[in-house]
């Protein structure tokens, strides 16, 4: 009897994503932990490995498919049960990142809105995406994961209805519900009370073409508005003469390339904000609003945005207080060559305590970065350019960088924010104060 191999969780906060490349076929023998296909999440690519021996029956999955947690993959033949882990959810248990096993059938309670809650009639499209049962917004089955995203996001999960009668709701149910806000423009508001305006018909006006979004673009989407909306931000600017830097860079920068890196400003950066961490503890935090708490982080791992084809990506750099400035650059260039090739894991995007967001290389004097959610702060580097600059009484050329802090109003003071910056400009401007220090 053939046995259903399911696409496992693979990860947190993933829930879908999209077929790359399909690695077995009908009739081949496979063994566990054998990859069998290749799958498009968020920002990585990844391989989904068979948790069983088996033979391969048919395969039920195609190149471009997308699919989502606890989706039949393939059929397999004789050698063991292919049961996915944590895939059926039971109603006294909190739900993985997405059910598909089919629950146990509920007998369907018809819902009187006796006193229903004053909301927007829903949109057309709203309305066919959510045609399941109505469900009254006190009494509602969904993981504790679930529940989160919708308060990060903004939607009232009392509002948002499953994906079929007698089961949870789950994470894509709350994200089609909020799509459905941000597209249609009806329904209840986002978070800030602020709902979607629809759009005009650009077709009256000229030729149009649509595109899909790419998984990247999608994922940035909804990460930027849902730290923009949620995240009260401030942004602090500063300038640092890195005259002094710029000469130390040079001078050591070629022990660095021949072992196969580059000593680069955003190497040092990276090196210098860990430190800002130690000496700032309140940047190193994430706040938890729901339950009035502040999680502080004994590690410093830090995010550094890439500029791809495929889209911005962060990937992170792991206990950086712990790694030379040369280690660091190696690292930079080993996750910058992954990130536009596709070839970083889940792993390389999580446990980022702050990012930095370089953007020297193209231009700009000053920008304001989004603070990268569930983190409190962000820094945006721009472009230095010499600059004349008053000292002992007289105008001198200096190499000026500007810098740019983002953070999360909730968590930091302004007071705080200026002297964060500053203490930047200052390890900047004497490069051997970090070796000192």
């Amino acid at each position: 009897m053939a046995n259903t191999f399911n696409l496992p969780v693979l990860g947190e906060n993933i829930d879908a994503g999209t077929v790359i490349s399909v690695l077995v076929k009908k009739g081949d023998t496979i063994s566990k932990d054998q990859a069998i296909l290749e799958l498009e999440t968020d920002k990585a690519v990844v391989e989904v490995p068979c948790s069983v021996d088996g033979t391969v029956e048919k395969v039920l999955v195609n190149e471009g498919d997308t699919i989502e947690i606890g989706a039949p993959l393939l059929e397999l033949g004789s050698a063991g049960a292919a049961a996915p882990a944590k895939e059926e959810v039971k109603e006294e248990a909190p739900a993985p990142v997405k059910e598909e096993a089919p629950a146990k059938p509920e007998p369907e309670q018809p819902v009187k809105e006796e006193a229903p809650a004053p909301v927007a009639a829903p949109s057309p499209a709203a309305s066919k995406a959510n045609n399941a049962v109505p469900r009254p917004s006190k009494k509602v089955r969904s993981a504790p994961s679930v529940r989160k995203l919708a308060r990060e996001i903004g939607v009232d999960i009392g509002q948002v209805n499953p994906s079929a009668a007698g089961k949870a709701i789950t994470a894509a149910d709350v994200k089609a519900h909020a799509k459905n806000i941000l597209t249609s423009g009806g329904g209840a508001p986002m978070a800030g009370g602020i709902a979607a305006v629809p759009l005009p018909d650009f077709a009256r006006f000229g030729d149009i073409r649509r595109e899909a979004m790419s998984n990247v673009r999608k994922v940035t989407m909804e990460s930027m508005t849902r730290s923009w909306t949620t995240i009260p931000h401030v942004t602090q600017q500063d300038k640092a003469d890195i005259t002094e830097l710029e000469k130390f860079r040079k001078s050591f920068g070629g022990p660095v390339q021949q072992a196969g890196g580059k000593l680069t400003a955003t190497a040092i950066l990276v090196k210098v904000l860990a430190e800002a961490l130690k000496k700032f503890p309140q940047f190193n935090v994430s706040l938890d609003a729901p339950n009035a708490e502040i999680i502080y982080k004994d590690y410093y791992n830090i995010g550094v945005a890439v500029d791809t084809e495929h889209g911005l990506m962060v990937p992170v750099i792991k206990d950086v207080d712990q790694k030379s400035i040369t280690e660091i650059a190696l690292n930079l260039t080993d996750i910058s060559q992954k990130a536009r090739s596709r070839k970083l894991s889940l792993d390389d995007f999580q446990g980022s305590c702050m990012t930095i967001t370089n953007l020297g290389g193209i231009g700009g004097t000053s920008f304001t970065p989004i603070v990268n959610s569930p983190e409190v702060a962000i820094l945006g580097v721009s472009r230095s350019t010499m600059e004349p600059v008053y000292i002992d009484g007289e105008f001198v050329p200096r190499n000026m960088m500007p810098l740019s802090l983002s953070y999360d109003h909730r968590a930091i003071d302004g007071a705080d924010g200026a002297r964060f910056t500053r203490w930047i400009c200052t390890a900047l401007e004497h490069p051997m104060s970090i070796l000192l220090n």
